[in-house]
């Protein structure tokens, strides 16, 4: 019978949770194999970081980082294989969710068909990365990121310390080492991001169970599978606990039987962001460390993404970075990697790039920083493409140009479809980056800001996951500048054939001494100028150079 009696499904949950219980400090072999690992990995590169935010704070972001400019990121794994978009692994254990009802009817109910079976569907049997690595360096990439893992807690790569990854299951390859190799042979500085230390929580979802219908309290996949049922399955020889993360008190309770409710204890638990150490389950946060000391020794990345507020998982956050800084330098001679996180306090400022995700800031900061986004979901979803809804050249361009001028980068990320290929619209997009970005690219790369980033209307921004933007018109401007010249980046082109920059109006604070000569990225002809006490008024050629944005290159 597919309903499994209430009594049988509490002691079904319980011998899995007792398996799991083998991450628990003192709970067999498995535990005390860990722990001495730990124990024997603790130890960090010698160098002159050590793992206190006091100590960190002497991080200088490199200046190859704030010359590259601009990135391109593949935040692909086996979420991608559905093609439904964001957090599938955990939306596909909430009923009344689109990712629920998605997998029930093309794959079954999640008591039999859990995530942990789309990790041996990914085979990536499409991908070409020499061939993308091309497209995305032709658009203008400087530095390239991939997905060393999710919340989902499966490793993309070689990992010693946990076999739920590709080497063993799904494409059978180490995709972080093949996409270092290639990234690095194009010249290209190479990241890895790494937001497993929210799994233990993000997952426990996969321990819970339908509120109503014919599957109504049956425990889903994680509450009930052993190492042993693996026997003669795919999966023989390894545990889903381990994967799964073992659960905690975050998992459903019993006795919740509206999907109201289950929707509210979520929101109210295991849909909280957190940032801290597993109570329940301290060998989850050394597990994480050696997994990500591990990819930092194996891959040696020139940047590392933390998808936290801060560092991850308290003290294992720190140490790790303090190794990845102190290795850096035995490399180099000097710390040259980045390593990005979010939402600083105050007194922790400086130990690492600050990152802003999907929104950008709204001045000049002063140490450099990075948006990171999307032009679509960052895991794959079919639907954009089929509704031609990604963001548009023109969007990302005017992005840019903004993030730049204010001492930014920005990371982009490109979504890989589960089988490793892009879609058509995904090419167009990048070959039309590959058209204005290079081209541009002096006033790019290598640039710094101007004494103010720009002049015209405010934009709609916010801090975090806030990508509002509007019209631009051709009062839209950005600055950007190198040795003695200015960059005027113009955001649309002027209706009256001039463009007015107010920022450098004769005599005004902002203005240059004198200004030798003024020309047109893409154009043939030094232009026209004259140099009022409202503005700088420039006549620009009658026809565009390109239909995104426009480049006066001003010399001083």
């Amino acid at each position: 019978m597919l309903r499994m009696p209430g009594e049988l499904n509490r002691r079904a949950f319980l011998r899995g949770s007792a398996a799991a219980a083998a991450l628990a400090p003192g709970a067999g072999a498995l535990s005390q194999q860990l722990a001495a690992a730990f124990q024997q990995q603790s130890l960090i590169a010698p160098g002159p970081f050590q793992p206190t935010y006091e100590s960190l704070k002497q991080y200088r972001t490199p200046e190859w980082f704030r010359d590259a400019k601009f990135g391109i990121w593949a935040h692909w794994s086996a979420q991608c294989v559905p093609e439904q978009g964001d957090w599938f692994a955990r939306r596909m254990y909430l009923q009344g969710d689109k990712d629920y009802d998605w997998n029930l009817k093309n794959h079954g109910h999640p008591s039999r068909y859990g995530f942990m079976q789309y990790d041996h569907l990914w085979k990536a049997e499409q991908w070409q990365p020499e061939q993308l690595m091309g497209l995305y360096q032709a658009a203008g990439a400087k530095y390239f990121f991939a997905l060393a893992n999710h919340h989902d807690n499966f490793d993309t790569y070689d990992s010693t310390y946990h076999p739920w990854n590709s080497t063993k299951i799904g494409p059978k390859r180490d995709i972080i080492g093949t996409w270092a190799r290639i990234a690095r042979a194009h010249g290209m500085k190479f990241g890895v991001s790494n937001h497993s230390s929210h799994a233990w929580h993000w997952f426990q979802v996969a321990y819970g169970y339908d509120a109503v219908g014919p599957m109504a309290n049956v425990r889903y996949d994680a509450a009930t599978l052993t190492k042993a049922d693996g026997k003669g399955q795919w999966w023989e020889g390894l545990d889903p606990q381990v994967l799964y993360t073992g659960r905690n008190a975050l998992a459903m309770p019993d006795g919740t039987n509206t999907i109201e409710a289950q929707n509210a204890w979520h929101k109210a638990h295991d849909g909280t962001w957190h940032e801290e150490d597993p109570p329940e389950n301290p060998r989850f946060a050394e597990l994480w460390y050696l997994r990500c000391k591990d990819l930092f020794d194996k891959y040696n990345p020139d940047l590392v993404y933390f998808d936290d507020e801060e560092l991850p998982l308290g003290d294992k956050g720190l140490r790790v970075t303090a190794h990845l800084y102190n290795s850096s330098i035995r490399q180099h001679g000097s710390q040259q990697a980045v390593m990005f996180a979010k939402k600083p306090k105050p007194e922790h400022r400086g130990a690492f790039t600050y990152d802003i995700e999907r929104s950008r800031s709204t001045e000049i900061l002063a140490d450099p920083w990075q948006t990171d986004t999307c032009i679509g979901d960052w895991h794959y979803r079919r639907s954009l493409f089929e509704e031609h809804t990604y963001k548009t050249p023109a969007t990302v361009i005017a992005l840019l140009i903004d993030v730049i001028s204010k001492n930014g980068n920005l990371l982009l990320s490109i979504p890989v479809r589960g089988n490793g290929a892009i879609d058509e619209d995904e090419h167009a997009f990048l070959q039309e980056m590959a058209s204005w970005v290079p081209k541009h690219g002096e006033a790019i790369y290598g640039t710094r800001p101007f004494t103010v980033f720009g002049e015209g209307p405010p934009e709609p921004i916010e801090q975090n996951f806030s990508e509002k933007t509007r019209q631009h018109t051709a009062e839209d401007i950005r600055f950007t500048t190198k040795g003695n010249l200015i960059y005027a980046f113009v955001l649309a082109w002027p209706t009256e054939g001039k463009v007015r920059i107010k920022t450098l109006r004769r005599g005004g604070e902002h203005a240059p001494a004198r200004i030798q000569r003024i020309e047109l990225i893409g154009g043939t002809t030094p232009l026209r100028y004259a140099q009022t006490a409202d503005a700088l008024v420039v006549t620009m050629p009658p026809d565009k150079p390109n239909p995104y944005a426009y480049v006066l290159r001003i010399t001083t």
